[in-house]
């Protein structure tokens, strides 16, 4: 029977890091989480256990929460992590430099063996890798938010990365319970490059007058059978990081993903959807 790894690394613990080792931690992994400082990593703590508690609630984890939360650990440095450590996941805020200097602290920390994946949602896989001593054991692994409700995990595959490495981390996505899509290399892949095109075009449209936010989103969801909006969902994905990923596209393929302004006001007014309290809809869970 496939089963996760025995040891996972997390590199950052916000709301995209803490649902990726709750994952892991419900499936039987031992999981390290690093944050910048030990606020943070008790910051990254709270969020897993909370986000166990609302399983365990919904009868989605087997055991008790306080057994499973002993197999997490918070750290603050890359040199804490174990070198057996079998896969590391970064998963910090969508900036090249950023990833590429944990990325390359991290290779320095953990074996050869060890399996190093970017959850990023859009940069380019190749160049992530190019820094890397091993770029053949590198390679996408995203996450969807929420992380322990979604189905899905989109595996980016680069020309460098070995094809066993490609399975291994197959068998680990249907060991969670996911289901994997690959992809090639390329900007925003297959589900950002979409989302985004639709995500965009639907605030083009509320900016314009053609209708509201919640009318939007409903012809979406009762006409094409979409489970969530597309403004919607740019509240849950976050205000700042759909912008984020919409100037790398911009700046990679075209006018056709030129941000609306509408979108860069509101991340300027710090309105960054459900995280915030405030995005396209008023969020009161925060």
């Amino acid at each position: 029977m496939t089963s996760t790894p025995n040891l996972v690394g997390v590199i950052g613990g916000g709301r995209m890091g803490a649902g990726i080792a709750q994952v892991f931690l419900a499936a039987g992994s031992e999981v390290f989480v690093v944050e910048s400082d030990e606020t943070a990593a008790q910051a990254a703590r709270g969020r897993v256990h909370q986000g166990l508690e609302g399983a365990k609630k919904r009868g989605k984890l087997d055991g008790s929460v306080e057994t499973v939360l002993k197999r997490l650990h918070t750290i603050t440095s890359a040199e804490q992590i174990p070198a057996e450590t079998e896969l590391l996941v970064e998963a910090v805020p969508e900036q090249l430099d950023l990833k590429v200097g944990i990325l390359t602290a991290v290779e320095r920390a953990v074996s050869e063996q060890t399996v190093l994946a970017s959850n990023t949602s859009s940069l380019s896989i190749a160049e992530l890798g190019a820094a890397l001593e091993h770029p053949e054991r590198f390679l996408g692994m995203h996450f969807f938010n929420p992380v322990p409700a979604s189905k899905l995990i989109e595996i980016v595959v680069a020309p460098a990365v070995n094809e066993k490495i490609v399975e291994t981390v197959r068998r680990w996505a249907h060991a969670l319970g996911k289901t994997d899509v690959v992809v090639k290399d390329s900007p925003g892949f297959a589900t950002s490059r979409l989302g985004v095109a639709l995500g965009l075009e639907a605030i083009r449209m509320l900016e314009e007058g053609v209708a509201d936010a919640e009318s939007i989103d409903v012809a979406m969801e009762l006409g094409y059978r979409h489970p969530m909006g597309p403004l919607r969902s740019t509240d849950m994905v976050g205000l700042d990081v759909r912008l984020a990923i919409a100037d790398y596209l911009h700046s990679t393929l075209g006018e056709r993903f030129a941000p609306p302004q509408l979108l860069r006001d509101k991340v300027a007014r710090g309105e960054l959807g459900r995280k915030s309290g405030q995005g396209f809809y008023k969020w009161h869970d925060q």
